[in-house]
């Protein structure tokens, strides 16, 4: 908890506490343990002086701001209409059969969690997905094994 402290406190530093640190505060968070605990909401609501409900209304809205503990290794998939027209769910039967989750789940070792996300931009080279920041794109069934073999051996 005292590392959250310290990030909310260098984000407060170089953004101030007006509503506008809200984003870079949570960012911060979630790039240090992957997902904003409702204790770190109500910490970031004191030092912005904002209730927590706007806290937590802001961080629930985007969907890369996780507000449960997610694996080591966060994969998005697209679930725009393009990639679901080019094979998206194939592609994501084959990760849930490589991983043994089903979509929304964490592995039990918590190294990979499996979610749905909006579109990443990257419609002309869907199917796609994201491993926490790295994309992949052009995705078929046959090449999840192997990108989830990059990770696993992280």
């Amino acid at each position: 908890m005292a590392e959250i402290a310290k990030i909310i406190q260098e984000k407060v530093e170089t953004y101030g506490r007006e509503r506008k640190a809200l984003i870079p505060i949570l960012q911060g968070i979630v790039a240090e343990k992957n997902y904003v605990e409702n204790q770190d909401m109500v910490s970031i609501a004191k030092a912005l002086d904002l209730s927590a409900a706007d806290v937590y209304g802001t961080a629930s809205f985007y969907s890369f701001i996780e507000n449960e503990e997610k694996g080591e290794f966060v994969i998005r998939v697209c679930k725009s209409i393009t990639c679901e027209m080019k094979g998206k769910h194939k592609v994501l039967k084959a990760l849930e059969d490589e991983l043994r989750i089903k979509l929304g789940e964490t592995t039990h070792n918590k190294k990979f969690s499996l979610v749905e996300t909006n579109c990443l931009g990257l419609c002309d080279v869907g199917p796609a997905m994201l491993v926490n920041e790295e994309p992949y794109t052009h995705l078929t069934p046959e090449k999840i094994h192997d990108v989830i073999s990059v990770y696993r051996n992280k």
